[in-house]
């Protein structure tokens, strides 16, 4: 996209009419705020899984319809994704997810999950109910869009490679100039957001290592394959092997997550499985790594006798955002009705699959501010059961959003 900015002759003209947008969005969300965190506490109390996501679906497609917008089921039978069409101009895309995670929520909260073992705690439910409420604002007041804007809400996030797949599969990005997804940070407070030009998160994937030996009595290791033995070596040696393989071409992190082997301490078992994630900011990198991590493996396995097995999963590639786009959501913050902190926000190991995304379309990942003040230093992460949100964070969410579309729209005609 090139370009960007409105004429010189538009601008006291252009004033006015965010002022007027402003108004609109101030009282809107002054008489539907409540409901959507009411929406959100429905949500967070009643969570479900990936590929599960029937009942969310459900709730969401409800509220779009009532307010007139033309909503589709996805094909894998959960998600949806909506339209606000205003005239044959250019598409811009919104971005929620809706699933949660096989966790506990440990809050003491009237909306704690009433599903054990579900818990939404990465803040899909905030996600979710930013983008429902940008949808029902703009679709009571569309003054301003000129042409597409598509609101998906999409089913499992959580699973690698992701559910955003599904979203591109179903033609959810045909035709569009930009996607935008927020995405809850617990460690900056309400009412501010994060943004940064270039890859924002890393990708993400997954090695399972299988052992197998002969098996034997501990009092005798050295007459069979020590198979714990080595799965230690693994765990210790293999991410300073893989680091040192791709010493001075960028960063990685490989880290075990689950180490399994026998049941008895004084017996040597026949297997060994271990788990670990593999991650780096560099896509050139994601590409090198399920060779660079194999030939790693196989060198410190090979001597010990044992036989092993590999799987490498290719999860998800670096969410890399677009300059421009993150412009719009610049601007948008700066002109929003309620006064809005940004910051620069630093790369993250994470991953998350908007990144398919941004790769078939430029866009923006933005950290969204839900950390409460009063709180203190407790609830600051992501997928823990004490994680909870600042609410107001919603609004702020829905304004941040609308503005983008606006902002989208205002400057469309120079988007290339």
């Amino acid at each position: 996209m090139t370009g960007l900015g409105p004429e010189p002759g538009h601008v006291e003209s252009g004033q006015v009419e965010i002022a007027q947008r402003n108004d609109r969005l101030r009282s809107w969300l002054d008489e539907h705020g409540a409901e959507l965190v009411a929406f959100r506490r429905n949500l967070h109390a009643h969570p479900e899984l990936s590929r599960q996501e029937f009942a969310t679906t459900d709730l969401v497609a409800e509220r779009l319809e009532l307010a007139g917008l033309a909503v589709r089921r996805m094909s894998v039978g959960t998600g949806l994704i909506a339209d606000l069409v205003q005239g044959d101009g250019p598409t811009i895309v919104l971005r929620a997810d809706l699933d949660a995670l096989a966790m506990d929520d440990d809050k003491d909260v009237p909306y704690a999950s009433m599903v054990p073992g579900v818990a939404h705690a990465c803040g899909h439910d905030v996600h979710t109910s930013v983008v429902l409420g940008a949808a029902l604002h703009l679709a009571h007041h569309p003054s301003g869009v000129r042409g597409n804007v598509r609101f998906v809400f999409q089913p499992a996030e959580e699973q690698v490679p992701g559910g955003a797949l599904d979203v591109l599969a179903d033609g959810a990005l045909d035709g569009a100039r930009a996607v935008v997804a927020l995405h809850c940070e617990p460690k900056l407070d309400a009412g501010v957001i994060a943004v940064r030009d270039g890859a924002i998160t890393s990708a993400a994937d997954s090695v399972t290592i299988t052992l197998r030996g002969p098996g034997g009595h501990t009092a005798r290791p050295e007459l069979t394959v020590d198979i714990v033995a080595v799965a230690a070596d693994l765990v210790v040696e293999l991410p300073r092997r893989v680091r040192a393989a791709v010493d001075g071409l960028g960063e990685v992190k490989l880290v075990f997550g689950a180490v399994h082997a026998g049941d008895a301490g004084n017996v040597i078992p026949t297997h060994a499985t271990l788990r670990a994630s593999v991650r780096t900011p560099s896509l050139e990198m994601w590409e090198q790594l399920p060779r660079v991590v194999t030939e790693a493996i196989d060198e410190l396995v090979g001597p010990s006798g044992a036989a092993h097995d590999i799987t490498y999963i290719h999860g998800v590639p670096p969410v890399v955002n677009d300059v421009e786009v993150t412009d719009l959501v610049r601007s948008a913050a700066r002109l929003a009705p309620s006064p809005m902190t940004v910051v620069e926000a630093p790369r993250s190991w994470g991953g998350d699959d908007f990144a398919w995304l941004t790769r078939a379309v430029p866009g923006s990942y933005v950290r969204l501010g839900v950390h409460d003040a009063q709180w203190g230093r407790t609830r600051l992460d992501l997928h823990a059961g004490l994680f909870d949100v600042d609410e107001q964070a919603i609004g702020v969410g829905v304004e941040l959003l609308v503005g983008t579309v606006h902002q989208f729209f205002d400057r469309g005609e120079h988007l290339a």
